[in-house]
């Protein structure tokens, strides 16, 4: 519903005259921007009963179907993000761009006269730039959240406007202009992925030995390259007597691979080796694994360094800005995870770097704490705190 006709249902007081707290999230794009929003949003709903909350996104991201099914307003924007790029195109696409971003600060306005929120909440994605802007403008708080290890974009233009900026890592706090404004919180992880002891886990899966489990995935899509790496992989441990169990989720493309090929049929339905298209339960799965092999999604770091799981991590080159070589490379450093380039990860190296860690069972307890020492498992409550200490302020 439009704010041209809606009217909020807001109010200065509570019982006992204690201030409603009127919330703005603000994000989109894609479900690692959404999901830590409405994880927060869970929580305000329990701890400040009353409390009103609004999302704002863009009108045609997939907030618009993930926020009203999870049961919160939104509002959307027509605004897309700027291309890089000098190309005649590219030129007319970031002054069409510029034309939204102008329709939607009048917008934004309007629903942040009409709302009035005690602060504005920007979980990431372009479309969260123009009520962060407006609201810092207006004099309404801000805080930006960044799950990358190094800024985004839209954090770059709107950090010397937020008053606060909660990151994944104490390492992030040096691309800050001002480190005093940040505050390490984590990324919200799914509360279900703590429900399950890892025996537990083991025993939902029916894993019925003590070998470990090796979870691998590249993602929803799939990488068809790293899915064509993989069958080298399976081949080595096949030949190996199969060492570990082994489910690997092939994603959309990786699964048309998986079904068409002969090369990649014979390993299917295969007794200690489950491939699938998508790991549905991957609770249960995180939880129960001893090694992960993936890549480095904000998500995806941010789910195994809270169950503390040694990871083989082959980031993504395809993202904006390299942001996932940068979130694993944190990883590496802190001893949590060994990292290959995409350019380098064959299928031989992925199993031997794999093998390497499950063999060592020293290396990888030495990698499971370094792992556990950067995860934030409360990450949500400690958003939920900075968010009321700025509130209160």
């Amino acid at each position: 519903m439009s704010a041209d006709t809606k009217r909020y249902e807001v109010s200065d007081t509570r019982d006992g005259g204690m201030p409603f707290v009127n919330i703005v999230f603000t994000c989109g794009g894609t479900g690692g921007h959404i999901y830590p929003a409405i994880a927060v949003a869970r929580l305000f709903e329990q701890r400040q009963p009353g409390c009103n909350i609004l999302f704002i996104g863009a009108e045609d991201g997939m907030e618009n179907k993930i926020v009203p099914r999870e049961g919160f307003r939104l509002e959307t924007l027509k605004i897309s993000n700027f291309q890089r790029k000098l190309t005649p195109s590219a030129i007319a696409h970031n002054i069409e761009t510029a034309a939204h971003l102008t329709q939607s600060r009048r917008k934004v306005h309007r629903i942040l006269t009409e709302f009035r929120p005690n602060i504005v909440i920007g979980t990431g994605g372009y479309a969260s730039f123009p009520a962060l802007r407006e609201g810092a403008r207006l004099s309404i708080p801000t805080m930006v959240h960044e799950s990358n290890a190094v800024p985004g974009l839209t954090t770059r233009m709107v950090e010397k406007y937020m008053d606060r900026i909660m990151v994944s890592f104490e390492d992030s706090r040096s691309s800050y202009h001002d480190p005093k404004k940040v505050v390490v919180t984590g990324t919200p992880v799914r509360g279900d992925f703590f429900t399950l002891t890892r025996a537990q886990a083991r025993e939902k899966l029916g894993l019925t030995d003590e070998r470990p489990l090796v979870a691998s995935f590249w993602g929803s899509l799939g990488a068809s390259g790293m899915n064509e790496q993989m069958l080298r992989f399976f081949e080595r441990e096949i030949a190996d007597g199969q060492p570990f169990h082994h489910i690997h989720a092939a994603g959309k493309s990786g699964w048309a691979l998986m079904e068409s090929e002969p090369a990649a049929q014979q390993y299917l339905h295969r007794p200690g080796l489950d491939i699938r298209p998508y790991i549905d339960n991957m609770a249960e799965v995180m939880r129960a694994a001893d090694l992960v092999i993936c890549r480095a999604g904000a998500s995806t770091v941010s789910e195994i360094t809270a169950l503390g799981v040694p990871a083989v991590i082959v980031p993504s080159p395809y993202v904006t800005n390299n942001h996932q070589e940068k979130n694993a490379r944190i990883l590496e450093q802190h001893g949590g995870a060994a990292l290959l380039l995409e350019k380098d990860a064959t299928g031989d190296a992925l199993y031997d770097t794999a093998r390497g860690i499950l063999d060592d069972p020293e290396k990888r307890a030495s990698m499971s704490r370094a792992m556990a020492e950067l995860g934030i498992p409360d990450a949500t409550e400690r958003i939920f705190r900075a968010v009321m200490a700025l509130v209160k302020k």
